[in-house]
């Protein structure tokens, strides 16, 4: 193939099919097929599909691959949705418990609310890549669910503490086990969907997070309401409690519906044609299967841009979040115990929306950076707002309510960092489960220091820093995105129709038919219609 190459204009779909590249170098044209061929139905999509498609992306798609993508949806999303609920309904009662009781009962009157986090953000961090390593070992459908029994069991447990101290010792277990869950659920979701329904689910998977905070406003509300005192058990011990009745039989459900990877599944909801469409649907678009993590690999990874470039707009947004003090600043207003618990759930039920809204509008386009930049600007609004102070409630209301708009932000980057290194699985779950660690070892300290719970709710320096962190967000997004594209072209890798970048030996050569033309530009963008550049920059 010549070394100069002009402009993409078309490429490799999921049918097996010629298409022609023509070489700039060279009067003859080259066919190239793609190496996998997916079969698709012949029966027609109707327009009300090809509209309804724009609400949910398996409207438009024909029936066989309808079929297959709704069943996935019914096992692996749903799922995901359910644990990390549970997950983040486990991991942020404590804020609902401390206002609705704990902090009297417990004595908690100095940083301890922190520092339960803290000790949280601990275990999590020390469990994270470790259990990225275990899980290329350890299938997921038996690691994922076994740890999320553990730490259901180990949340009811919480009531029974009599000293802070106690509180410290299982919420770092609590973390701990935790742990594998985001980095390895993303990665599973990642191995069975194409770039035209990733955004979305990831998203949502991610915001199922924020259901599970307004769930859980609503569920010590009701508690307060209705169980405070009952059988002489405290109103906010309760929480834990029935927390912990719901998440164990989700957690159980796992064993089933987590199906590993499209290699090396054997999901029983599957059959095997079923199997052999998952394979042959990310091998079409380029996406790698697992390969077994050696030391060398691991250690290789870090000699690389990868992990180090994925951080930046991973994490750093993640420094400056600041909705986790908004109840705090409504008990300073003077707001009653059951409208500290229901009004911040108004902030969740917008994060909900926006986490569909943004990625869905990242999808159908097929370009994700803008949308992770308006994504993060209501962050960005929210948080000057609130650094100027000086307004009135209601604009103070609105600062801390709109910045859930933004919540997608790293969600929409996860589907960025999926595709940009869908050639490595093992790359793509080390990279999440170290971005999770950096941003548990920034929040096991940084909000001591910038949202310390003896300023609240005005505090000298956390709003200024967030306001900060988000602009060095986007900015670090485009740095990810210079390094991808640079990689890729140093590779001298093609681009599919996706806009992805795939190794050249995954298409097969022919010189002898085809019709539709299309060049290829090796140093093209990973992000669709982003402009290209130059190969030597």
């Amino acid at each position: 193939m010549a070394d100069k190459e002009g402009v993409i204009e078309k490429s490799v779909g999921l049918d097996k099919g010629p298409v022609t590249i023509h070489s700039s170098d060279s009067q003859q044209d080259v066919i190239v097929e793609s190496n996998i061929a997916v079969p698709q139905s012949k029966q027609k999509v109707t327009k009300l599909q090809k509209v309804l498609r724009y609400v949910w992306d398996t409207f438009g798609k024909e029936r066989e691959e309808r079929i297959y993508v709704q069943r996935i949806d019914r096992y692996i999303f749903l799922y995901s949705l359910l644990s990390d609920w549970i997950k983040y309904l486990d991991q942020t009662n404590v804020s609902n418990a401390f206002v609705s009781g704990m902090q009297q009962d417990m004595n908690m009157y100095g940083q301890e609310r922190n520092l339960l986090t803290t000790f949280f953000n601990i275990g999590y961090l020390t469990g994270a890549v470790p259990s990225q390593i275990i899980m290329n070992r350890v299938r997921p459908s038996i690691l994922i669910p076994t740890v999320e029994i553990l730490w259901s069991i180990l949340v009811m447990l919480l009531p029974t503490c009599k000293t802070s101290q106690a509180m410290y010792g299982l919420r770092f277990a609590i973390g701990l086990c935790e742990a594998p869950l985001w980095p390895g659920m993303m990665t599973v979701i990642g191995s069975w969907y194409t770039p035209d329904e990733l955004g979305k689910r990831v998203s949502l998977f991610g915001i199922a997070s924020s259901l599970a905070a307004m769930f859980s406003g609503y569920i010590q509300a009701g508690v307060y309401g209705s169980m405070n005192g009952r059988y002489g058990i405290a109103g906010w011990k309760w929480l834990f409690i029935i927390d912990g009745i719901i998440s164990i039989p989700i957690a159980v459900l796992g064993y089933y519906c987590i199906p590993d990877f499209p290699t090396t599944t054997r999901a029983r909801w599957l059959n095997s044609e079923q199997r052999a469409y998952g394979v042959k649907r990310m091998a079409a678009i380029g996406r790698k299967p697992p390969r077994k993590l050696t030391v060398q690999r691991f250690f290789n990874l870090f000699k690389t841009w990868r992990p180090y470039a994925f951080l930046g707009p991973y994490c750093i947004g993640s420094f400056g979040s600041s909705t986790g003090y908004f109840n705090l600043w409504l008990a300073h207003a003077g707001y009653s115990v059951a409208q500290r618990n229901i009004i911040p759930t108004q902030g969740y039920a917008i994060a909900v929306a926006g986490g569909y809204i943004w990625p869905t509008f990242a999808d159908i386009t097929g370009v994700r950076w803008p949308w992770f930049l308006v994504s993060n600007f209501w962050y960005i609004l929210g948080n000057l707002i609130l650094a100027i102070w000086n307004v009135p409630n209601n604009v103070k209301m609105f600062a801390n309510l709109i910045q859930f708009l933004g919540d997608s932000t790293q969600n929409i980057f996860n589907a960025i960092g999926q595709e940009a290194l869908q050639d490595d699985t093992e790359a793509r779950s080390i990279s999440i489960a170290l971005g999770n660690t950096v941003c548990y070892i920034f929040s096991a300290w940084l909000p001591l220091v910038l949202y310390p719970t003896p300023e609240a709710p005005h505090y000298k320096y956390g709003y200024k820093f967030s306001v900060g962190f988000y602009v060095l967000q986007d900015l670090s997004l485009f740095l990810f995105i210079y390094l991808s594209r640079r990689e890729a072209a140093k590779k001298k890798k093609v681009l599919n129709e996706f806009g992805l970048f795939v190794d050249v030996e995954d298409v097969v050569i022919n010189r002898d038919s085809g019709d539709e033309k299309f060049s290829i530009d090796e140093s093209g963008s990973v992000e669709k219609r982003l402009p290209a550049q130059s190969a030597t920059a």
